[in-house]
């Protein structure tokens, strides 16, 4: 049973500095002593359930917990740790129980967006270190607050765009970044792939196995309908950022990895629309985006830019990839596809080198608790690498909703040219929910 807010806020007023030091002590003895890393998962769905199938296997990490609303997929998870490593996990459907527990050293979050950065920030300022699945915010507003979390309370974060840690795509992105297709103007980031229709449903009563109402958690109420949840809460504005937020986020954090985009864009466009499915889905199936980076020390007027295509109503690949991105240099154009590999091309488009190999998710974890043990490793999905790319699909969401050319300010981080759309960079919360981030 959840405890009221009131109780909630008194114990974590009374226990938050206390939470702090013990997560800091506990990770002091994790790094001199190699002590397995305690950690807990909130959210047991479908990606979920991926890692808890690594993680449970690990010997140098201990899942202490498992967290969901739905007690099906409660019960699932908690039968995967105990028949993976032997030991049991406590179950619950409260976060808030597996924050309040100190010898938790750090969760992963893999719940539907809107709960992303709510949770992270939560956990963060509770002293654990935190795994988040992409994107790791579901409005812009929430990216500054995240990242802000993570600079006061000391703790790493690692997002889940996995293809930073595979080898593969790594030895790509370095020739690109050696110079080897000369300068890189354009990147393009694509997702092309036939989804199935979400249908029509009409609101309706949540089964018995699913607290709706934890799930719904900061958003304002809504009617629970069949077409909702679960993996279904992607295709609504509320809930999700639509398939560009799904599979997208991952081409588009490689573009800009690729293209060495350190920042958030100044303008951004985007059409796009229903074209192909008759059904709830709020978002476009046929989405075309365009952001534009200044080139500092350029002559004014010149950039670099990225752009985004999908269309998921197409099962036909592009440039040899169903999802991809790709670089297009002065000297040659390399083009990679997600868990697939890599081509490089140079002039007369002659072909310089290739490699294959598929997204390494036992890596990406590895490198996150690496980060956890010793402070001096560098975590290759950090908060600012997350952020940006959710908000490349954020401002091309809003462009599209908006049928604008949106002008951002990078640095105050403010569409100046549009009050209808900068409103649109946060989202609404519910009064005096316990998880609205503070600041929003």
């Amino acid at each position: 049973m959840i405890p009221p807010r009131r109780e909630f806020l008194k114990t974590t007023a009374v226990t938050a500095a206390a939470l702090f030091v013990a997560g800091e002590q506990r990770s002091e003895a994790n790094q001199a002593t190699s002590d397995p890393i305690r950690l807990s998962l909130i959210g047991c769905g479908g990606m979920g359930t991926n890692h808890l199938r690594l993680l449970s296997a690990r010997k140098d990490v201990r899942v202490v917990h498992v967290c969901d609303v739905d007690q099906q997929r409660l019960d699932a998870a908690a039968k995967i740790v105990q028949d993976s490593s032997g030991t049991a996990a406590e179950s619950t459907g409260d976060l808030r129980r597996v924050l309040d527990e100190t010898a938790v050293d750090a969760v992963f979050i893999a719940t539907p967006d809107h709960w992303h950065t709510p949770a992270a920030i939560l956990a963060l300022d509770a002293g654990k270190h935190v795994y988040v699945e992409k994107p790791c915010c579901h409005n812009v507003r929430e990216g500054r607050l995240l990242a802000e979390a993570v600079k006061r309370s000391g703790k790493r974060l690692q997002v889940g765009t996995q293809s930073r840690s595979t080898e593969c795509i790594q030895h790509g992105i370095s020739r690109l970044h050696k110079g080897e297709v000369g300068e890189i103007l354009v990147a393009k980031a694509w997702n092309s792939q036939r989804r199935g229709s979400i249908g029509k449903a009409q609101p309706g009563t949540p089964p018995a196995h699913l607290d709706f109402e934890a799930w719904l958690g900061p958003v304002p109420e809504t009617a629970w309908r069949p077409n909702l949840l679960h993996a279904v809460w992607r295709w609504w504005y509320d809930f999700g950022c639509g398939d560009i937020g799904n599979d997208g986020v991952h081409d588009i954090d490689v573009a800009m990895w690729g293209l060495g985009i350190t920042t958030h864009p100044s303008r951004i466009t985007c059409f796009g629309q229903k074209n192909f499915f008759d059904d709830d889905q709020q978002f476009p199936d046929t989405q075309y985006a365009v952001c534009e980076y200044p080139t500092a020390g350029s002559p004014a007027g010149r950039c670099r830019q990225l752009i985004f295509e999908q269309r998921i109503w197409s099962p036909y690949v592009q440039e040899g990839y169903e999802n991809g991105a790709a670089f297009y240099g002065t000297e040659g154009v390399l083009i990679m596809g997600h868990t697939v590999g890599w081509r490089l091309f140079g002039p007369k488009g002659k072909l310089l080198a290739e490699e294959s190999g598929p997204a390494d998710l036992p890596a990406h974890h590895q490198n996150f608790f690496d980060a956890i043990r010793d402070p001096s490793k560098q975590l290759n999905a950090p908060v600012d690498a997350g952020r940006l790319s959710a908000s490349i699909v954020h401002f091309a969401n809003l462009a599209a909703r908006t049928g604008q050319v949106l002008e951002f300010d990078p640095e105050h981080e403010v569409i100046t040219n549009s009050d209808t759309a900068n409103s649109m960079l946060r989202r609404s919360y519910r009064d005096g929910h316990w998880a609205v981030p503070v600041g929003v």
